[in-house]
């Protein structure tokens, strides 16, 4: 039985009233841990790598650097760091991407058209941001610390989000050129076959989900992973594992992908307009009829044994009908039933590591373990609930508050992290949000069903 209810919702005060306390010295040290992990992404590109803008939704790897080093000079350097002086002005309008408080934006589809400043001045641009706020922030007094520490730590996760938007905009942009670029290195694990899919069952009652507010105990949360809120959970079984590229070329050879029975009358659309029939960058040669698939680390063949990636929200449903109809009477999870899964469990799995470009970012197959496996790591999981405000939720004030409500209409929640997420940045409350279409990020799914 779920954890019982009763307890008095909290406010949820997260990224701006006090994060759990680091050190100061602890904290610039994370600083320049997550700040050198980005470069170390960066480091196998060439500056033309850097350049590529693919899609309105993507942006150049030149422009994920600039901005997560405009975020540090916008909201912690210019408000509180009396002598610094920015190296060009026309940064705040060229690398803010959508806070309209602070002021205009250059336009996002347009961010691949902009050749300057070049790879080389990002990088001086990153430097002299990092220089000064590390210079500023030991030598800053107890209370502006204070004030400045929690910004500094929202500005972390949001790299490391950017981290993986760097890598999941980087294969998209590459899967375009026949040549098939490797950037990082191929996985040293070999292929192996998925176990067989278990079904653990959870007991429904009423649960708290959401984060607890409680920064010093349960570390950093966003603003929209709270208040803590009573949940009603039914009954359930998720599966041991996610759905593997066997299991989803099932549906592809059965005709999943021209029978609009599986499909939301939106999804049918937009697959038929974008001629879907298989997950992104899998391709079918034209002799074998075998599929392969773009990775970072080329081409390659399809594994039949890794979790499947690269789908919709609207491809993981129409996978789950298709499914249920055969017989096994099954849906996508809700996120509270995933969030009331991992709780507890640490956040392990195959997730970007700690020297980031040194290692594949490609998922691999679940391990033969008993209990849930890959409950984080390798792909995100599709959810069927949408990305909307927890009871009682208010954005934080400011311009700051612009970080995730503002987003809270028309998105699906994904949860559990993927094998570009950075480990230190996933926990068991985390909301992943994209829009239904989307396919170009580590997404896959893992089924429920109800007992």
């Amino acid at each position: 039985m779920p954890s019982s209810a009763g307890q008095a919702t909290k406010p949820h005060h997260t990224d701006l009233s006090g994060t759990k306390r680091l050190s100061r010295e602890a904290l610039l040290a994370r600083y320049e841990q997550v700040r050198a992990a980005t470069e170390s992404l960066s480091a196998p590109l060439t500056p033309e790598d850097q350049m590529l803008q693919s899609m309105e939704d993507a942006s150049p790897a030149r422009w994920h650097r600039a901005h997560t080093t405009w975020f540090f000079e916008t909201f912690v350097l210019k408000p509180h760091a009396a002598d610094y002086q920015p190296i060009d002005p026309i940064y705040d309008y060229l690398f803010n991407s959508y806070y309209q408080a602070v002021g205009p934006q250059y336009p996002r589809p347009n961010r691949g058209l902009v050749s300057r400043p070049s790879v080389e001045e990002v990088g001086t641009y990153r430097a002299h941001v990092d220089d000064a706020l590390v210079s500023f922030a030991h030598a800053t007094d107890q209370a502006t610390w204070n004030t400045i520490a929690p910004l500094i730590e929202l500005g972390l996760h949001h790299e490391q989000q950017h981290q993986e938007l760097l890598v999941t905009d980087l294969k998209h942009a590459l899967s375009f050129n026949p040549m098939w670029p490797a950037i990082y290195p191929a996985p040293d694990a070999p292929m192996t076959d998925a176990p067989d899919v278990d079904w653990i069952d959870f007991p429904g009652g009423i649960t708290l989900c959401g984060h607890s507010g409680d920064l010093e105990q349960d570390g950093f949360a966003y603003d929209c992973e709270g208040p803590r809120h009573q949940v009603l959970l039914r009954d359930c079984a998720l599966a041991s594992r996610p759905v593997t590229n066997a299991e989803y070329l099932a549906f592809i050879e059965d005709g999943g992908y021209a029978d609009p029975r599986w499909w939301h009358a939106e999804g049918w659309d937009r697959a038929q307009a974008g001629q879907w029939q298989a997950p992104l960058y899998w391709m079918q040669d034209d002799t074998s009829q075998s599929w392969t698939t773009y990775t970072l680390h080329g081409r390659v063949g399809v594994d039949a044994g890794e979790p499947v990636c690269h789908i919709s929200f609207f491809e993981a449903a129409a996978f789950a009908a298709w499914l249920s109809e055969q017989g096994d009477d099954v849906r996508l999870p809700t996120e509270f039933e995933l969030e009331h899964a991992a709780s507890g469990i640490r956040p392990e799995g195959n997730f970007a590591g700690t020297k980031p470009g040194t290692r594949a970012l490609h998922p691999q197959s679940a391990p033969n373990a008993e209990g849930l496996q890959q409950i984080f790591g390798d792909v995100w999981e599709w959810t069927q609930s949408a990305y909307t405000p927890y009871p009682g939720f208010k954005p934080v004030a400011g311009a700051i508050g612009e970080y995730n409500g503002k987003f809270m209409a028309n998105q699906m929640v994904l949860r559990g992290g993927s094998v570009a997420t950075a480990e230190n940045h996933m926990r068991a409350t985390y909301r992943n949000f994209f829009p239904a279409p989307a396919r170009w990020q580590f997404s896959g799914l893992r089924l429920a069903r109800d007992t």
